[in-house]
């Protein structure tokens, strides 16, 4: 099932998506709520509804009901208010790579545990524009991930029980200000405000049932649900990255288990699956000028568009553009 939250007369709408159409899911059953996060919380209750509905659109039994063309809409986040928002490390290669090019060695204790940090959720968008600030135009950056969304409430979950607390699957853009993100991370705190500005999700929340098709076997020492599906980027329609979600070294199954250990998850709660391989001009940079001292590095511009694209999750489309405001925390650095 694919689930799209929209503008509708200037407020969150849930919609089913099917064949390229949205049915708003209150007209489709009186008690489907409007928007994702009474979806979230009722999961249990209401998805049996929403598939049986599907079905029913599906089979041609829900004439009365308005379509609405995917394509015409004003699309949201799928989940436009999450409870919070978290971001993992779970590609081996991505990290590998990133530290290679720093001509640092690996870190064992990627191989241990899984880690994450906590971003801003209040900046979760969807598809459409991004704003930057002066400073973000400092090394501007994509990051290719999926994300998750947490579809009920738990504490210690286990790795082994987690992938029933997944409510689906979504594309994630981890915009990243560089300048600011490195310098910061110097004071060994984690980043801050080289990512809380801008964090792309969408263009819908596909549920798992929908991906079985996909589903493959995890890493080797590892637990919890994996899929083969292809990852892509591009940014003003020239390719820049590829890779697989079932590269995932840590699964989102450990990396919920890792996440709720002495900590409430929420319905709504986001947790983002890290870079893939290749899934970032700071890896790409990096690895360029490993290879050629004269490589010329892209950062994102004002204007670029930066589409992302995952099998069986749509595609997500974002254009830079520029804050009107000239201020900059850059300049305000003590000497």
């Amino acid at each position: 099932m694919k689930l799209v939250t929209y503008l509708k007369n200037g407020q969150d709408q849930l919609a089913l998506c099917v064949d390229d159409n949205l049915f708003d899911t209150d007209t489709l059953h009186p008690d489907l709520p409007i928007s994702m996060a009474m979806f979230l919380n009722y999961w249990e209750d209401v998805f049996p509804l929403a598939k049986a509905a599907e079905q029913k659109i599906r089979a041609g039994l829900v004439r009365s009901v308005l379509a609405i063309p995917y394509a015409g809409v004003s699309l949201l986040a799928p989940v436009p208010h999450p409870s919070s928002c978290r971001d993992g490390y779970a590609f081996r290669q991505h990290v590998a790579a990133a530290r290679r090019n720093r001509k640092v060695e690996m870190i064992p204790e990627f191989d241990q545990y899984p880690i994450f940090y906590l971003t801003n959720h209040n900046s979760i968008q969807g598809p459409g524009d991004i704003v930057c600030m002066p400073d973000h135009f400092e090394k501007l950056d994509f990051e290719l991930e999926a994300a998750i969304v947490i579809c009920k409430n738990g504490r210690n979950i286990t790795a082994g029980e987690a992938d029933e607390y997944i409510g689906g699957l979504m594309i994630m853009n981890d915009i990243s200000a560089r300048r600011l993100q490195m310098e910061e991370m110097l004071l060994n705190l984690g980043p801050a405000k080289g990512k809380d500005f801008a964090t792309a999700i969408g263009p819908m929340l596909v549920t798992l049932d929908e991906l079985e098709q996909y589903e493959i076997p995890c890493k080797e020492n590892h637990t919890g649900k994996s899929w083969n599906l292809s990852m892509k980027c591009q940014v003003n329609g020239v390719p820049v990255s590829e890779g697989n979600l079932g590269d995932m070294d840590w699964t989102f199954a450990e990396i919920i288990e890792r996440s709720s250990y002495g900590v409430q998850l929420y319905p709504g709660d986001i947790i983002g699956s890290g870079t893939v391989g290749t899934g970032c001009f700071l890896e790409l940079n990096g690895t360029g000028k490993l290879n050629d001292p004269n490589y010329a590095e892209q950062w994102l511009k004002e204007g670029d568009i930066v589409e992302m694209e995952i099998d069986g999750l749509g595609k997500l489309s974002n254009t830079i553009v520029k804050d009107e405001s000239n201020f900059s925390i850059l300049a305000l650095k003590k000497q």
